[in-house]
């Protein structure tokens, strides 16, 4: 299938030019297979009867990254390069911020065609891109099934507001995306860029934040291990995954989130996996679904079209109102944000889902969800809550600092939420308990699990 237009933006107003190749400047989709923006670039460059070469800006500073973060995104991109040279393609990693690598890779390219982010630090470089590029820029969406302003115009209320939507479109866009010849060889350009051979070496001449250790004993970077991973959530776990969405003692989710995050796999690619998959599995396969398509495009909406996502300030007015007149109610534990990083509380259920967190970078979704209402709980204000909340979250998550991570922080808080009944400190945002926590699930079993993962790190 050809790739729809609907993908695909201009972001200048500036011609092809005469150069010597088409740029593929890779940021968020760091992939080789089902990629939209590769696919499209060699469309181009096979029109123009060029090489495609595919840049990527390699950052000291990515915001709030940390070591754990690099070495992760470092494993994919190694994989990522040597898949693009069995295709023939050339990939340069550069060190620089990913906008400057993409200019000065770029003067020498006849267009750019560069992928789409929805953080305000991802469309601030696309715009200095095309303000500056001297050549067309084109935009390609990869990292949604369906193209955001074709599911909605505005920032959606709720799921229930979007899925609908969304349903309208999935025929026209659960298409297979195949691959592309490359008709020209860049193998042979004489362009330079880091040896990815020894990240090692590589990240001890980064200034980094190395204070959050790898994770990679647990979690390894890369489409093939996102694939392996996938696979046998298919053939053993799918089944039960309608079942054990509140269920953290199990380990019957895909794992999904940070190969998701970093653009390692396409959510297109595991759509059409999963639709593949028994008819027997369609209460699961429709779980799933929802998950990846309507819950994480409905936190993508959120990021794109509310400008101050990553704040307070973000939350709907009621939710505001309802923690105002709350603020001061009696606290019965505080716990400074050094105390929760060291799962320091009172509350052993919680200090499990810290620990899962710090250790492994990862933590079941129903925990992450009592995890957040307990912050909120026990900080003496819900705007210090709010700023811990993120900070912890963007810190030790793989899958931190993304649209699903701030929607997921922002929900704790109202949004994509409706009023509750009302009760001291929460007002009436949703309320999370322990005692739900022993009523619903294994929550011993979900903590031994904990001890036997962090055992493993």
């Amino acid at each position: 299938m050809a790739i729809t237009k609907f993908r695909i933006e201009q972001l200048n107003d500036v011609d092809v030019r005469k150069g010597q190749y088409v740029l593929y400047w890779m940021q968020q989709s760091q992939r080789a297979e089902y990629n939209h923006a590769l696919e499209y670039a060699i469309q181009e460059a096979n029109r123009l009867n060029q090489g495609v070469l595919v840049g990527f800006g390699l950052m000291d500073n990515y915001p709030e990254a940390n070591l754990r973060h690099y070495i992760f995104m470092l494993e994919g991109l190694k994989e990522t390069q040597a898949s693009l040279a069995k295709r023939g393609i050339k990939m340069v990693i550069r060190k620089g911020a990913p906008a400057e690598v993409a200019l000065t890779l770029g003067r020498q390219a006849s267009m750019i065609v560069c992928d789409r982010g929805y953080l305000k630090h991802q469309k601030k470089w696309r715009a200095q891109v095309s303000r500056e590029a001297g050549c067309r820029l084109v935009q390609v969406e990869s990292d949604v099934v369906v193209p955001v302003e074709v599911v909605s115009e505005k920032a959606e209320y709720a799921a229930r507001t979007i899925r609908p939507k969304i349903h309208r479109q999935l025929e026209t866009y659960l298409a297979e995306l195949k691959p592309i010849r490359a008709k020209h060889n860049s193998l042979n350009f004489s362009i330079k860029g880091i040896d990815l051979t020894d990240t090692e070496k590589i990240l001890k001449k980064m200034n980094l934040d190395r204070n959050v250790a790898p994770v990679s004993a647990l979690f390894k970077g890369g489409t093939s291990q996102a694939v392996k991973r996938f696979d046998e959530f298919i053939r053993r776990r799918l089944k039960h995954y309608d079942q054990h969405s509140n269920q953290p003692q199990t380990d019957d989710v895909s794992h999904m989130s940070p190969y998701l995050h970093f653009g390692q796999i396409s959510p297109l690619y595991l759509a059409l996996r999963i639709q593949s998959a028994g008819r027997a599995l369609q209460k699961a396969k429709d779980a799933f679904l929802e998950e990846l398509i309507v819950r994480r495009e409905l936190a993508i909406n959120f990021a794109h079209y509310t400008p101050n996502y990553d704040s307070y300030e973000s939350i709907p007015n009621w939710a505001q109102k309802t923690l105002a007149d709350h603020q001061k109610d009696q606290r019965e534990y505080v716990y400074t944000q050094r105390q929760l990083e060291g799962a320091e509380t009172h509350d052993e259920y919680w200090n499990a889902a810290m620990r899962e967190m710090r250790y492994t970078g990862f933590m079941h979704n129903y925990m992450r969800m009592y995890w957040g209402k307990k912050i909120l709980e026990w900080s003496p204000t819900p705007q210090k809550a709010f700023r811990t909340t993120l900070a912890i979250n963007n810190k030790y998550f793989i899958d931190g600092r993304d649209p699903n991570s701030y929607t997921g922080v922002a929900w704790i808080y109202g949004v994509h939420d409706r009023a509750w009944t009302e009760r001291p400190i929460f007002g009436k945002i949703r309320y999370m308990a322990a005692s739900g926590l022993e009523r619903k699930c294994d929550i011993q079993g979900y903590v031994k699990k904990v001890d036997g993962l962090v055992q493993k790190v």
